[in-house]
């Protein structure tokens, strides 16, 4: 049977058309295109999927969510997709959506609100199934989304902003370990870079780097606000130099940020860690190939986006609302002086 036998003038091949050219009823084909629910014998199976690649059959997606009541597709807000760390984050959720059968759209926001909003309600008009939103403020506006009654779930955030499940780590325990590491190598001028946020709301990390320093009876130490980035990370860095009284030891909120500030230090020819000391926020992959390597504090990437997932559309769905603070860890590389 030849491919022009069963196409017609009338439009796209149809599950029709494949059941009629692999001999099979479209119970059979709809069976295997959906994996379900009931079994296909294999030589079978392969007759249809050969009818499928012949004919070049794309089941019709809006018809399939209308029937199922289910777009089987996430949507995902991050600040930033060229982060490296919120690189990493959207996979690990890509990758556990999918072992429940989900897709995934990824949308960006540039650390706007306006075009986080407007991301927003791009994914509710699609009717996605849920949306995790790594949001630009610790409380975002989800009226958007519950107007359509469509789930949500905070991604990357440590309050417990009220009526939405959130998934965080604790910033201010992170920040702490990572001040009190850099106290343990003897330094007593330690200095803060921090990122900026939209709503200029107070870092937990900004926090825990001050209790810890002055819970040792150590003065505050300079702090610096820039941009999550690179170029803000290398501006702060040049700033610290320029210091008089120029700290020994320096902790950025991200990897981004420190990755600029060892460019800085390394323009100056300020070895780091003999001269000064650098600990950063994130656990990338970057800081692992950064130069010295960096000693970060990890945030448990597969556990949140698992916790996550799990809360929006697995075992979880429904359930009463949940604000899971996930515990960081201190890799121990060479910036902070480490061997």
């Amino acid at each position: 049977m030849t491919t022009s036998a069963v196409q017609t003038s009338r439009g796209p091949v149809t599950r029709k058309d494949v059941a009629r050219y692999a001999g099979v009823s479209t119970a059979v084909v709809s069976y295997v295109v959906n994996g379900g629910p009931k079994n296909v014998a294999p030589g079978t199976e392969a007759k249809v999927r050969e009818a499928i690649r012949v004919l070049g059959y794309r089941p019709n997606a809006a018809a399939r969510a209308l029937k199922l009541g289910s777009s089987e597709t996430i949507g995902v807000v991050v600040p930033d997709n060229t982060n490296p760390f919120f690189t990493q984050l959207a996979h690990a959720v890509e990758d556990a959506a999918a072992e429940l059968g989900f897709g995934m759209v990824l949308t960006n926001s540039d650390g706007s609100l306006t075009r986080e909003r407007k991301n927003i309600r791009t994914l509710a008009a699609r009717q996605v199934d849920g949306v995790f939103l790594a949001s630009c403020v610790f409380d975002p506006d989800v009226t958007e989304l519950e107007a359509s009654e469509i789930p949500s779930v905070l991604l990357n955030n440590a309050g417990s902003p009220p009526g939405i499940n959130s998934v965080g780590v604790d910033l201010e325990a992170g920040a702490r370990a990572a001040v009190e590491h850099l106290i343990g190598h003897g330094h007593t001028n330690i200095g803060l870079a921090i990122g900026t946020n939209t709503g200029n709301q107070l870092d937990g990390r900004e926090v825990g780097w001050l209790a810890t320093l002055r819970d040792a009876g150590l003065p505050d130490g300079p702090m610096l606000h820039g941009p999550f980035t690179r170029p803000g990370g290398y501006e702060v860095g040049k700033r610290f130099l320029s210091m008089a009284n120029r700290p020994t030891a320096i902790f950025a909120s991200n990897d981004m940020q420190a990755i600029g500030i060892l460019r800085a230090l390394h323009e100056a020819g300020v070895r780091v860690p003999e001269d000064l000391a650098l600990v950063s926020f994130d656990g990338s992959l970057d800081s692992e190939y950064s130069w010295p390597a960096l000693t970060t504090v990890a945030q448990p990437v597969k556990a949140m986006a698992e916790a996550a997932v799990q809360a929006l559309v697995g075992k979880g769905r429904g359930d009463e609302l949940k604000h899971q603070i996930l515990s960081t860890e201190l890799i121990i590389r060479q910036s902070c002086g480490c061997k």
